[in-house]
């Protein structure tokens, strides 16, 4: 099992409505998530808007593909990417870019 790490930037100015949709994630795209493998899948967000996100998979890149592929994922990724800096034009989803996990213990 991989565990994924990775951080994002949320605009301080749309912290509170980010962490609002979060609250109620759409049933649909909680489905997606767990049929296309990201188990354990946690965001922890902080005043300033550093966005760490983890879950674990069996294969992130195969994971990252099955959500490509869905529909919800689409809307999702359309709506969620306003609240971020530093996207350089790509959607959130496509700017996870995983950590080099330097120490563990299990």
């Amino acid at each position: 099992m991989q565990r994924v790490c990775f951080l994002l930037k949320v605009r301080e100015d749309r912290l509170a409505e980010y962490r609002e949709r979060h609250v109620a994630v759409w049933p649909e795209m909680l489905e997606a998530l767990s049929a296309t493998g990201w188990h354990n899948y946690s965001l922890f967000l902080r005043d300033d808007g550093l966005l760490v996100g983890y879950l674990e998979t069996e294969d992130f890149e195969a994971a990252k593909a099955g959500m490509e592929a869905t529909e919800v994922n689409a809307r999702w990724q359309a709506e969620m990417g306003e609240f971020f800096e530093s996207l350089d034009g790509a959607r959130p989803d496509e700017a996870m870019k995983p950590l080099t996990e330097v120490f563990h213990l299990a």
